[in-house]
């Protein structure tokens, strides 16, 4: 029988433009993580659906402080994947993270009108290799929020690897990702790669 995953770090989980649903996979995650008696800081981030990047930020600190530096996983969605680019160019005192996933971040030609705070989004590869021991990229195939796929939009510029999950669009329950057991899997393992 395969060992049972281990990793029992924190998580936090950060959401998209349209807030926290309850038939996301984000918050399928964060239940199954939470049954698991790991602890999961999951805030629901202001002024959805209108959000606004100073307050997305500020809300993000808040939920960072009193982690231990280099001891808890960041799992981004969407507009939170962008967050957290901008997060890495400058995160002040806040706690650096072990790991992080980048998961569907939006094409930066396509950020809603209700979101243009978040432009432009950073691509800086060293505040992304300083912001944590390591990240990933994954995203679906036909992404109608990012044309041209998240390899070529975001790998390229970032130097980094993408997963690609088939048939996963913008990984939405329309999709398909009520739940998403691979992004579970990698919460449960201690290596960066991410297994679709």
């Amino acid at each position: 029988m395969p060992r049972r995953p281990s990793r029992t770090v924190p998580t936090v989980l950060l959401h998209g433009r349209g807030g926290k649903h309850p038939d996301s996979w984000l918050d399928w995650l964060s239940g199954e993580l939470a049954g698991a008696n790991r602890e999961v800081r999951y805030p629901a981030l202001p002024g959805v659906p209108e959000p606004e990047l100073q307050s997305w930020l500020a809300a993000l600190n808040a939920e960072l402080a009193g982690l231990p530096d280099d001891g808890f996983d960041v799992v981004s969605y969407s507009l939170g994947a962008v967050l957290w680019l901008h997060h890495a160019l400058n995160p002040g005192n806040s706690p650096r993270p072990a790991r992080v996933a980048l998961i569907s971040p939006p094409h930066p030609d396509k950020l809603p009108a209700e979101a243009s705070s978040f432009g432009p989004i950073p691509m800086d590869v060293d505040a992304i290799r300083k912001a944590a021991d390591g990240t990933v990229l994954v995203g679906g195939v036909d992404d109608p929020v990012c044309p041209g796929g998240i390899a070529l939009v975001y790998g390229a510029p970032l130097k980094m690897a993408a997963t690609v999950i088939p048939d996963g669009g913008h990984l939405t329950p329309e999709t398909g990702f009520s739940t998403f057991p691979a992004v579970l899997d990698w919460c449960g393992r201690d290596n960066l790669a991410f297994l679709a």
